[in-house]
């Protein structure tokens, strides 16, 4: 069973494009910045455990919530699925399929046939739109190949593992329910929330403060490490692939903050637009001393990558202040 007259959203982050997809099937084609924007979705964290190999920098809120944020803000109705029976789990998507309904899937990339860095990461997401007796047919981001298959053996395993960041067998759809929304209004609501959840992070290793405590940790990373080329140029990578071009979504905000400007002509938005196309170059530079880093196996790299992190921190923090205070003054 294939979905017929399915088209894919080209995009460049997993969940944007998935969460794309169903709404481009629901007629709604906004920008993946506009979608990220919307989803409220810029954040930061650190996240290290014992049964990690290295720590997990990521650079955007919790996954799921982006999806809620922007149904929310869209006035549509978000449907979502979790069982821990991978056959309870088939049923849930199947069904949604035959009735010509795209589902988004939550899932482990390491499994997937199509993907050729193979490691473990549980909040990866795609657009399921139809099946077979060997393969299900999937809608992922543009650099992993757009429309692509895997086996329904792998795809099973990919949507059953354990471990940081996985639900158990998570699908959603999206459904129209005929309320209308004033997308002037939900920008300015989207980019307050966001502001103000940033600039009050509940622990220390989460936003503009995760960053600071990343200048520190990193240096203590590389002494301890026992692979300095592996841990760092993987890390690199993930900034770089999942992180949209190596700037850990800082990328995709800024183009969001520029066509809200375009709409709303606040200054403000246009000045904190400016500050983003900055502060992205500065990720970027980060992501190629880890490369650096590991090529070379030399700790000049991590200290200046954690002078940049401390100089971002501070960057990041006032760019939110001042989106906070415009969403505070103007009224729409």
């Amino acid at each position: 069973m294939i979905i017929k007259n399915f088209k894919p959203f080209e995009g460049q982050h997993c969940e944007t494009t998935a969460t794309g997809s169903l709404l481009l099937h629901q007629g709604i084609n906004l920008s993946e910045p506009m979608f990220f924007g919307l989803g409220e979705g810029l954040n930061f964290i650190i996240w290290n455990m014992k049964t990690m190999d290295f720590p997990f920098i990521g650079g955007r809120i919790r996954t799921d919530l982006l999806t809620q944020n922007i149904t929310r803000h869209l006035n549509l109705k978000l449907n979502v699925w979790e069982t821990s029976s991978p056959k309870k789990a088939w049923e849930n998507v199947k069904g949604n399929i035959d009735s010509g309904i795209p589902v988004g899937i939550k899932l482990d990339c390491y499994h997937l046939d199509y993907f050729t860095n193979k490691i473990h990461f549980a909040g990866h997401y795609a657009a399921m739109y139809g099946y077979d007796e060997n393969n299900a047919y999937l809608a992922d981001t543009m650099q992993q190949g757009g429309l692509v298959k895997t086996s329904l053996k792998n795809f099973e395993l990919a949507r059953n593992e354990k471990g940081p960041m996985s639900s158990k067998n998570l699908s959603y759809t999206i459904e129209a329910v005929n309320k209308k929304y004033d997308l002037k209004k939900e920008i300015m609501q989207a980019i307050g929330n966001n502001a103000k959840n940033y600039l009050n992070p509940p622990i220390e290793n989460i936003s503009y403060k995760g960053i600071l405590k990343t200048s520190k940790e990193i240096i203590k990373w590389f002494k301890r490490s026992k692979n300095v080329e592996g841990d760092f140029k993987t890390t690199a990578m993930l900034m770089e692939k999942a992180g949209t071009g190596g700037a850990l979504f800082r990328n995709l905000y800024r183009d969001f903050l520029k066509e809200s400007y375009q709409l709303l002509k606040v200054e403000k938005i246009k000045e904190a637009y400016e500050m983003f196309v900055d502060i992205a170059r500065l990720w970027r530079a980060v992501s190629k001393l880890f490369i650096k880093a590991g090529n070379e196996k030399d700790i000049q790299y991590i200290n200046k990558a954690s002078e940049i992190l401390v100089e971002l921190a501070d960057k990041e923090k006032k760019a939110m202040n001042i989106l906070l205070s415009v969403c505070q003054e103007v009224v729409f």
